[in-house]
């Protein structure tokens, strides 16, 4: 222990007394384990911590599987029929999400909400603040209306009081008694202000089997259960249901899948790509720091030699060249925690809700455990290679050289280092190159609609709930008159289901003339969107033949449907589909085609996975039957083309809608441009993440290079010197610096493309329009690590070229 103390003493003096060294060596380290500290705590967030729930390996997302999708929602009457049938689950669980007006407490406002089924908190293992979760019997149609806050509504607008228990409050115009207040936000779901009992809404579109309304659920497995047992069990429930009711459920399954993987999604395989990534730049730092104490080891070699010829063996070097390397390691380490908590904020900020699970993301002692580990492990590494060269010191050539201490097996190893620097860099960098093409050719795709100066908002008019369906369409009709009328707003549509890139509504239909299909999951899917006709000025989808809906497709007109090409090239293929009819199952219309647009991308701009479902069409809002107005009594959304920057209209939109009904209120404002973005925020997140780290892995490798041709260059300053004095030209010395440093940089760029041609194919899920091989990416980062090679080269090339002769060769 002693001897240890006396190492690290003698380490620190030795590195006070080099401060240069020491700063550049422990910042390169600060750069690598800064950026792995950074990475690893979102890896950790997202995917290593268990899911904030008792027991969480029990639980599972439960959904439909149909021959469409492999994941969908469930309607209820089923979800009651499996909760009912099923052996393996300790408890099944449903819920959805909605919004409401919520009156009783100040001014009105738009709160998100979540309809729950009884034991949804009991089976996340989850207890109330205050209060209690529902009952049973609470959970029917016909019950006494009741609610439970979320936390954020309680502490905005109770102050955290508990004496909010028993209080009432009005939704959508039903009052609701407070029974107890939520815990804070769950994973992989939005954040909710109210939670009501699903059982309670009677809707009979809800309560239709063919429908499913959004509704998911979540099951938490018996004690001692497992995985191919409740697969099993639910497969028999679905074979059950499907015999039946073999009109909706033949053909359809059940899928379970572990909860904490429904949360993640498909970005687990796209994080690890990544922290392998800032993996390399971490092996490309250690090699850079590895090569700064072969060259400063190279300096020190008469001292090694002389402690040697005064007793001190070969371990006792190693273990101070090792300890002066931890010393390094763990300087770098604090200093590489330092910049990861500087910029994490700065970093989460900019992933926004590109990531499930980003609140669960910090610094936290799991992570501090990591950065320890790796500046012990990397000092080990970085400070290994000079180590082993002091196992066999020659003194007596040493003493002999006078300290010059040229070696040429320790050249071969730094020029292996800068040769694997440049290989890293070149992977990184093509790697970032990729995404960078693939997220220019997303942004060339034609989305099928004009994002620019275009606004999306919602809005509810009413909170009565014994409004009736015309009553509703005069307040709808008045509303897109008034909002229309606001400066700035060049157009402004009604729309019901979801706006392209924002959801998705789907309706089974059939053309006319053939037979509807024997049972539900045999029909063609569409999907659908309900709009008013200024729809199409709205978003500027191109008409390509017949005429878009318009003012004369009312409540009292014929049903009328507008296709896309996708839909009439699939279904009418070599005939004009303008005036034939197609049959609508759920809607009970039989609308006539009266045109024909463009496709829109409904699922993003490049969206993978959605092949089976691209047919639309589009109805008339105000010819959907009267069955299914309640459904949009409590809110609709709304398209405005605005001949200003669209937000600059939204307090002018919020003043038209308070003349339109006074408990009005505007919610969910967001810029067409917004929703496109968002439906490439994987990829422009890898784009610039990537791009950072191959930044970082160029420069370093730069400084790399740079520092080992200086190195090498000094070292050879008395051969240089000779060749002058012998004729040697200017150029000549130039060029033969060059040729050396560009043959280790080639060497890079040719391992580097090579492991590029293999590893890319780890990020082909992300790239679009591009090969993984592409070859304009792999020459043009081929050709910058070369230039910046050649520059890093050219500066000590120079040097060289100014040594003069006889101060050489008196320095010898």
């Amino acid at each position: 222990m002693i001897d240890f103390w006396q190492d690290v003493r003698h380490g620190v003096r030795v590195l006070s007394n080099s401060r240069g060294f020491a700063a550049i060596a422990v910042l390169t380290l600060a750069l690598g384990i800064g950026a792995n500290t950074a990475l690893f705590s979102i890896v950790n967030g997202v995917l290593l911590k268990p899911l904030p729930y008792s027991n969480p390996d029990e639980l599972y997302a439960v959904y439909t599987r149909t021959a469409m999708f492999g994941r969908s929602s469930i309607a209820y009457a089923n979800f009651l029929d499996w909760q009912r049938l099923n052996r393996s689950f300790a408890s099944l669980s449903a819920f959805r999400g909605d919004d409401y007006n919520l009156t009783g407490s100040g001014e009105p406002e738009r709160v998100h909400g979540r309809m729950i089924s009884a034991d949804f908190f009991a089976t996340l293992g989850l207890k109330p603040r205050i209060g209690r979760t529902f009952r049973a019997e609470e959970d029917v149609a016909g019950a006494g209306p009741v609610m439970i806050l979320g936390d954020g509504l309680w502490k905005r607008k109770f102050g955290s009081s508990p004496d909010v228990l028993g209080k009432t409050l009005t939704l959508n115009g039903q009052p609701h008694t407070i029974v107890g207040v939520a815990q804070g936000r769950m994973p992989g779901m939005s954040p909710a202000d109210v939670y009501v009992p699903i059982g309670q809404w009677s809707d009979p579109t809800f309560r239709d089997r063919r429908i499913s309304m959004g509704t998911n659920a979540i099951a938490r497995l018996k004690p001692g259960g497992s995985f191919a047992q409740a697969l099993a069990d639910m497969d028999s429930v679905a074979q059950n249901l499907a015999e039946a009711y073999p009109d909706v459920n033949k053909g359809t399954g059940i899928t379970l899948v572990p909860l904490k993987s429904d949360v993640v999604g498909d970005v687990r395989g796209f994080l690890l790509v990544l922290l392998g990534a800032v993996g390399f730049v971490l092996v490309i730092a250690c090699a850079n720091v590895a090569n700064l104490l072969l060259a400063r080891a190279t300096g020190r070699t008469r001292e090694f030699a002389i402690r040697s010829a005064l007793g001190a063996g070969s371990a006792r070097i190693v273990r101070q060249l090792l300890t002066e390397s931890a010393i390094l390691g763990l300087a770098g380490g604090a200093a590489g925690w330092l910049l990861a908590n500087l910029s994490m904020e700065t970093i989460l900020a900019s992933l926004g809700e590109a990531l499930p699970r980003i609140d669960e993301i910090a610094l936290d002692s799991k992570v501090l455990l990591f950065t320890g580990g790796v500046s012990i492990l990397t000092s080990m590494v970085f400070g290994l290679a000079p180590a082993l060269k002091m196992l066999k010191p020659q003194l007596s050539e040493t003493l002999k050289e006078g300290g010059r201490g040229s070696s040429g097996s320790r050249h071969r190893t730094q020029r292996a280092f800068v040769i694997a620097e440049m290989a890293l860099a070149l992977v990184l960098l093509v790697g970032a190159g990729l995404m960078v093409r693939s997220l220019a050719a997303l942004w060339r795709i034609d989305p099928g609609f004009d994002p620019r100066n275009a606004l999306s908002f919602a809005t509810a008019l009413t909170t009565d709930p014994s409004v009736t369906p015309a009553q509703l369409r005069a307040q709808y009709r008045e509303a897109e008159r008034l909002f229309a009328a606001v400066p700035g707003v060049e157009s402004v549509a009604m729309i019901g289901g979801s706006l392209p890139m924002t959801g998705d509504s789907e309706v089974p239909f059939w053309p006319e003339g053939q037979s509807p299909p024997a049972n539900q999951n045999d029909m063609t899917f569409a999907l659908f969107y309900l709009v008013t006709p200024p729809y199409r000025p709205a978003m500027r989808i191109p008409l390509q033949r017949g005429r878009f809906l318009d003012d004369r497709d009312d409540e009292h007109a014929p049903a009328v449907a507008v296709i896309d090409s996708t839909l009439a090239s699939k279904y009418f293929p070599n005939v004009d589909p303008v005036g034939k009819r197609i049959n609508i199952g759920l809607l009970d219309m039989q609308p006539e085609i009266v045109g024909v647009v463009g496709h829109v991308e409904h699922w993003g701009l490049g969206a993978k996975g959605h092949e089976t479902l691209q047919s639309q069409l589009y109805l008339s809002i105000w010819q959907v039957p009267d069955r299914f107005w309640p459904l949009l009594s409590h809110g609709s959304g709304y398209v405005a083309r605005t001949t200003t920057p669209p937000l600059g209209v939204v307090s002018g939109i919020r003043q038209a809608a308070v003349h339109a009904g006074s408990s009005a209120t505007i919610y969910g404002t967001q810029t067409l441009q917004d929703i496109v973005g968002a439906s490439i925020a994987t990829q422009r997140l890898g784009m610039i993440l990537l791009s950072i780290m191959s930044g970082l892995a160029l420069a370093l490798a730069a400084i790399g290079i740079y520092g080992v041709m200086s190195y090498l260059t000094g070292q050879r300053t008395h051969e240089i010197g000779i060749r002058v004095a012998l004729g040697a030209s200017s150029r000549d010395v130039v060029r033969m610096v060059l040729r050396e440093g560009m043959r280790i940089a080639l060497a890079g760029v040719a391992i580097g493309i090579v492991a590029a041609l293999g590893l890319t194919r780890l990020i082909a899920s992300l790239i679009y329009g591009v090969g993984t091989w592409d070859p304009l990416t792999f020459l043009g980062v081929a050709a910058l690590l070369s230039a910046v090679a050649l520059l890093a080269c050219f500066i000590p090339a120079r040097r060289a070229m100014r040594v003069d002769p006889m101060i050489a060769l008196r320095c010898e």
